[in-house]
């Protein structure tokens, strides 16, 4: 990421309307908050994970920044949750996003 993309943020996001630019913003802190409480995957499903033990509203997550933006829009918001919780949760967010869209880090 360029010092232009640390102050300005990732064009991906940039170039999102206002309100998507909300929705993804909120979705970042969705995920943080995921990531810090529950992690984005378990040892074994039930409640917040699904069958293949993965956080259900992550997936959801993933699933609408991929409509919206597509893998480069999931790209700029993984960079922002890397940022925040560092690499580890940053690869089980990875993983947890597997098999959504083109998904492939």
């Amino acid at each position: 990421m360029s010092t232009f993309d640390t102050v300005f943020g990732n064009p991906a996001i940039r170039q999102l309307n206002a309100h998507q630019k909300q929705e993804v913003e909120r979705m970042i802190k969705d995920l943080i908050r995921i990531g810090e409480t529950d992690d984005f995957l378990s040892l074994s499903p039930g409640g917040t994970f699904d069958i293949k033990c993965h956080h259900r509203q992550a997936c959801d997550i993933g699933k609408r920044l991929s409509e919206i933006g597509g893998v480069n829009l999931m790209l700029a918001v993984r960079q922002r949750v890397q940022r925040k919780l560092k690499s580890v949760l940053a690869e089980h967010l990875d993983h947890c996003w597997k098999d959504i869209s083109d998904w492939k880090v």
